[in-house]
């Protein structure tokens, strides 16, 4: 496994990329009054986190972006959650087979390690499933119920009763968490923890990052800065509303280099902040 080198909190010292987050113990910082929410992205120099397509939901991350020590790392934070927060738009890319499935601990290639982490932790096998929607329209993958995963969707007040009684119906828990269309972070949060889950990890995207730090929910953010300028006239960036003012406010936790990824095309360093 490749070795880092520590730049923050200092001094310099060189460490296994392998189990680096784990040792974070992101499920011990909630408890029964706050849950700890967590956020990770991977970013090129010039702000990048997604290339647009053609179409709405055609966005992809340009080649050269993600790399195995990231993903290993992302794969870290997975295996610490008692829920994931995803939205309907990735799960309708997943139907297309656009992109890979992250809902599920310790199925890739290299992460069997993780599954016995949770064990030995007292998680559950997997973390439950928050899908976050405006339109209720995307379907799941047969991984969610083969895992026996509990699936919340949640979703604004104005949403089609239809589609929430579907939803209802297939035994999926609807939690309306907002007064317009889109989910709100605060109240979503609030639901939550009433729910009783204490690590939640967002993988759900800018929309959900903006939401939860506007409202001041957001407990830490990951953060893989890619040593590479990708360009591209159309792009997603990591806040996709107008100015945060003070809620943008970050102070630096950690920051590692790694340089083992220069026979794929470059460095990176890896960041953690608190909110």
């Amino acid at each position: 496994m490749s070795e880092i080198i520590q730049l923050y909190p200092t001094p310099q010292r060189q460490l296994t990329l392998k189990g680096l987050y784990l040792k974070e113990q992101l499920h011990q910082c909630g408890n029964n009054d706050s849950a700890f929410i967590y956020a990770n992205f991977v970013s090129s120099l010039d702000g990048r986190i997604a290339l647009k397509g053609s179409g709405h939901e055609d966005s992809f991350m340009p080649e050269g972006m993600s790399n195995r020590n990231d993903f290993r790392l992302f794969l870290e934070l997975q295996a610490q959650a008692d829920c994931l927060i995803t939205h309907g738009g990735y799960l309708r890319v997943l139907a297309r087979e656009q992109l890979g499935n992250v809902l599920q601990v310790g199925v890739q290639a290299g992460a069997e390690d993780l599954p016995v982490w949770r064990k030995l932790q007292g998680l559950k096998p997997q973390p439950d499933i928050v899908i976050a929607s405006a339109s209720l329209d995307f379907s799941l993958p047969d991984t969610l119920h083969d895992q026996g995963q509990s699936i919340i969707i949640v979703t604004g007040k104005i949403a089609d009763p239809a589609r929430i009684r579907f939803w209802e119906s297939e035994g999926c828990r609807v939690i309306i968490a907002g007064k317009d269309r889109l989910v709100e972070g605060d109240v979503l949060t609030q639901e939550l923890e009433t729910l009783g889950y204490r690590s939640i990890y967002l993988v759900a995207g800018p929309q959900m990052l903006d939401t939860m730090l506007r409202h001041n929910r957001l407990g830490r953010l990951y953060l893989t800065q890619r040593h590479r300028l990708f360009g591209g006239k159309d792009f997603h960036s990591m806040i996709p509303g107008g100015e945060l003012g003070k809620a943008g406010h970050l102070s630096l936790r950690s920051l590692y280099y790694d340089a083992s990824t220069e026979e794929d095309g470059g460095t990176q360093l890896f960041a953690s902040y608190d909110l």
